[in-house]
């Protein structure tokens, strides 16, 4: 992925890994637009950014991202690049009696189906773009689970794999089809004490080796994956499934 020159819609950036690939791909020199349910972030990253454009998108809204879809034709006819980064995770724990399914329909709601929605506003305007590119936030708990967050990490093994089928069919435009699968960072995706959490890899950190992976194209498979993830990558592929799922899951 050419990380310089672009035009960028960015789902879901108004905090988090969103946030800081928005604010360090405008500080590289290029266009960035950053959607988010909050305006007062997103009016927060503009003043501080002049240039970055924030604007108010509910990706779980099929009528806001066709307004979104309307506005990117109108005001950025060069966007090429898109990275859907809209995202939430839930703890579940379904042996309760009074486990119901609402949190698990909010998290395909929001991280399956929100970016499926915003793929099909915005992947048309990518074609025949020069250096296009589709990205889409995913994790390594695609490959194993913690299994206190079941649908979440359910709805990245989604991503794992309908990724693979959209690289597949974008191979003649071309557009680049990129999956970001980070590991636990200093965020506040399951609240605030993952912020500070020593055991999560702090933010600045990933950013770092994330933008020397897009920018040496060490993407294989176009998967935008840190080294330390690869054990987990292969788990079942190496025999040790079962026994880094019992390492994340202690009984």
């Amino acid at each position: 992925m050419k990380l310089t020159g672009n035009t960028i819609l960015l789902t879901g950036g108004t905090s988090g890994i969103g946030r800081a690939l928005a604010e360090a791909l405008h500080d590289r020199g290029n266009r960035v637009i950053v959607t988010g349910r909050r305006q007062a972030l997103l009016d927060e990253m503009a003043n501080t950014r002049p240039g970055l454009v924030g604007l108010k998108v509910d990706v779980d809204d099929a009528a806001s991202l066709a307004q979104l879809s309307a506005q990117m034709r109108e005001r950025f006819p060069q966007l090429n690049v898109l990275i859907a980064n809209a995202g939430i995770s839930r703890t579940e724990d379904m042996v309760l009696d009074d486990w119901t399914a609402t949190d698990a329909e909010a998290i395909v709601q929001t991280n399956i189906l929100g970016v499926l929605r915003v793929a099909a506003a915005i992947l048309p305007l990518l074609k025949g773009k020069p250096n296009a590119a589709f990205l889409a936030t995913s994790s390594a708990l695609a490959f194993v689970p913690r299994a206190d967050f079941p649908t979440y990490c359910a709805s990245k093994a989604f991503l794992h794999s309908w990724l693979q089928s959209l690289r597949h069919q974008m191979r003649a435009f071309p557009i680049e089809v990129l999956e970001l699968s980070p590991p636990y960072v200093q965020t506040g995706l399951t609240g605030a004490h993952q912020l500070d959490d020593p055991r999560a890899m702090p933010l600045p950190d990933y950013l770092a080796e994330v933008l020397r992976l897009l920018e040496n194209g060490e993407t294989p498979r176009g998967e935008v994956l840190l080294e330390r993830d690869l054990p987990r990558r292969w788990a079942e592929r190496d025999g040790g499934y079962d026994a880094m799922f019992a390492v994340m899951n202690p009984a």
